[in-house]
């Protein structure tokens, strides 16, 4: 296998949701269980993607608005035809948020905060558009360790070729680690950070199943997938569908874990 670059653009909404999307719409319920905001705050959802935890803010939080964020005109699209016109939708950067000072309450972020070329610009955008004392908060895969359907597929990819591994969203994301988050959000903008797992279920009723959101090419794992030779990708195929735990009648269960950052803003 030769070496390749693949892109960490997310563009097409219905393959995402195939992929991670569903995952992240249980992963946002316990993720602002965990936060345990008052009713009548006003909300903002940076990188809001499909509006999965948009929605969650809505059926869960009792907002009274929510806007979002989101500089993909595909996932703005899905997104507006989800959430159904409840919720504010922005083109934006979180480096350059759209959004005047003090003009929120909470402000959230699902699985963003790696795909961030400037972190630190964008909690200091984050922190001004919210008021004092206000909550900014922010989860993110645990590539390394417990998101199980991606850490299968390039513990495979790289026992197939070395050269994966420099793609691998555990090496590639240091920041999706509890010390990491910690010490992101420690500095003058915040008070009290706290870091927490959040952890669900991911079944697949059989390997295929799984197998196939791999095929979209949305994302780093479907983009390094659909970047092999039909042959090398057999070849990933194969030794994955070795490696993963299946049941005697073909099902696989997988757990997928998130770890999620809080903090006030000073």
């Amino acid at each position: 296998m030769i070496k390749v670059q693949v892109s960490d653009s997310w563009e097409r909404g219905s393959h995402y949701e195939r992929y991670v999307g569903r995952w992240s719409r249980q992963v946002a319920p316990a993720f602002l269980a965990w936060l345990k905001i008052e009713p009548d705050r006003r909300w903002l959802d940076i990188g809001c993607g499909t509006g999965a935890l948009s929605a969650a803010i809505l059926d869960h939080c009792l907002p009274s608005n929510v806007k979002g964020v989101e500089p993909s005109e595909g996932f703005r699209a899905t997104a507006g035809s989800n959430l159904k016109g409840r919720v504010t939708l922005h083109s934006g950067d979180a480096a350059d948020l759209p959004l005047d000072d003090d003009a929120v309450d909470v402000v959230v972020s699902g699985l963003v905060l790696n795909f961030i070329p400037d972190v630190p610009a964008a909690l200091k955008e984050m922190a001004r558009v919210t008021c004092a004392g206000g909550t900014v908060a922010a989860y993110v895969w645990d590539y390394a360790g417990r998101m199980e359907l991606m850490r299968y597929f390039w513990d495979a990819a790289v026992s197939v070729s070395a050269a994966a591994q420099t793609l691998d969203e555990g090496v590639r994301f240091p920041i999706c680690r509890p010390q990491a988050l910690q010490e992101l959000f420690t500095s003058e903008l915040f008070n009290t950070p706290e870091v927490q797992g959040i952890e669900i279920s991911t079944p697949f009723a059989s390997f295929e199943e799984y197998w196939q959101p791999f095929l979209g090419g949305q994302g780093p794992a479907p983009a390094y997938a659909m970047s092999l030779s039909e042959d090398d990708r057999r070849k990933l195929h194969d030794r994955l569908r070795d490696s993963v735990p299946s049941a005697a009648d073909g099902s696989i269960s997988m757990t997928a874990r998130v770890w999620a950052v809080r903090a006030q803003v000073a």
